[in-house]
């Protein structure tokens, strides 16, 4: 950047600018300055220790220092709509959860920003789940499950992390494709749902990776079907919900990448760039997956439509299923 600015200075003061330097070649460089990424949850959950853990990476590739701010509440409202507000330059950008997009804007009709404020750059990780059954239960497939849930309809329940969560969709989902009639329990989070479905206090729970991984492994758990289209590498031998006869099923959480709306392609796609080099890095990818998440880069483009098509499926499952927010 400063060589470039002595040859324009140079150019300027010869009088031979444009026989000099090609169109453009004075125009300031991206990034010129530090580069604020608002993390929507508090420090040391998933999306905070991916975000630090892809910094070193993207700050080396653009030759400027990415500084994290963590604005947590309102699942994400407060954070997204603080980068909505920013100035579309590239400085501000904001790491959105699936929630906030996708799940909030059918929920609340007072919502302080409209995901259209905002500009996608790229998908940053998914998190898949997985319904569990207690040891106790004579249940160990979704046909199982299904069968036994029709034998008791409204008596049987699945425990999950908290109303209006991914978690919380995931099991309306499941009840909904399986066609069955389940009682679904709100916890504060996933540690206490995986502890009373362990103590066999709920029959079933759909839990994330972290919280129910050991458990299953240990065989305190017995891990009916995994919510992700793929199996995963850490429960090679549980298929998934889809591959079990919900044809299908996905139901993911995730979180990515935005930037205002307005902010120039140019920007975005150096953006996009620039993170994606850092997610396919192997060492990153293996951070990712030690959180029980998946690296999940993809273009600005293929975020949008992503964004878009789970909107559409929360939309319509929350109409349907009478979902309403805490």
């Amino acid at each position: 950047m400063f060589q470039t600015a002595r040859r324009c200075i140079l150019a300027v003061l010869s009088g031979v600018i444009f026989a000099v330097l090609p169109p453009g070649a004075c125009d300031a460089a991206y990034p010129e300055q530090l580069i604020k990424v608002i993390v929507t949850f508090p420090p040391g959950g998933s999306a905070d220790t991916v975000i630090r853990a892809l910094e070193p990476l993207v700050s080396a590739e653009l030759k400027q220092s990415l500084v994290i701010e963590n604005r947590a509440g309102a699942g994400g409202n407060i954070g997204m709509a603080a980068v909505a507000q920013a100035k579309p330059d590239g400085y501000t950008l904001g790491v959105a959860p699936a929630g906030a997009l996708t799940v909030n804007p059918h929920l609340n009709p007072a919502m302080p920003f409209d995901p259209k404020d905002l500009a996608p750059i790229t998908l940053l990780a998914q998190i898949p789940f997985v319904l569990v059954a207690s040891a106790n239960v004579p249940a160990h497939t979704v046909a199982e499950t299904i069968a036994l849930a029709k034998t008791k309809p409204g008596a049987l329940s699945i425990g999950h992390g908290g109303n209006s969560t991914a978690m919380h969709l995931t099991a309306a989902l499941f009840t909904q494709k399986a066609g069955i009639d389940m009682e679904l329990i709100p916890y504060r989070g996933t540690a206490p749902a995986a502890v009373d479905v362990l103590a066999g206090h709920v029959p079933f729970a759909v839990l994330d990776i972290p919280a129910s991984l050991q458990l299953i492994l240990d065989g305190k758990l017995n891990a009916i079907g995994v919510s992700s289209a793929n199996r995963l590498s850490s429960l090679p031998n549980v298929p998934t919900l889809a591959e079990s006869g919900l044809a299908g099923f996905e139901a993911v959480g995730w979180f990515g990448l935005v930037a205002p709306a307005g902010t120039p392609a140019d920007i975005i796609n150096r953006l996009n760039e620039a993170f994606v080099k850092a997610l396919k890095d192997p060492s990153v990818a293996e951070k990712i997956r030690t959180l029980g998440a998946e690296p999940a880069p993809t273009s600005p483009d293929g975020f949008g439509r992503f964004i878009q098509s789970e909107s559409t499926k929360w939309g319509k499952l929350i109409n349907e299923a009478g979902i309403k927010a805490n």
